[in-house]
């Protein structure tokens, strides 16, 4: 299973361009390991692999 869960109590009604605006400002506070540790999770879940084993 992933570190990664879905907050789902966090809710803050707004547009779309602040929500694009704030999702930036969070990806961007990351280092690249930590972006690219949260690629590979989304990798896995959308083409439905174990997370640290990908296929060859």
């Amino acid at each position: 299973m992933s570190e990664y869960r879905l907050d789902r109590t966090a809710f803050k009604a707004q547009t779309a361009e602040e929500a694009v605006k704030r999702q930036a400002e969070y990806y961007r506070s990351l280092t690249w390991q930590e972006r690219l540790r949260i690629a590979n999770y989304l990798n896995s879940v959308a083409y439905n692999y174990p997370e640290n084993n990908p296929p060859s």
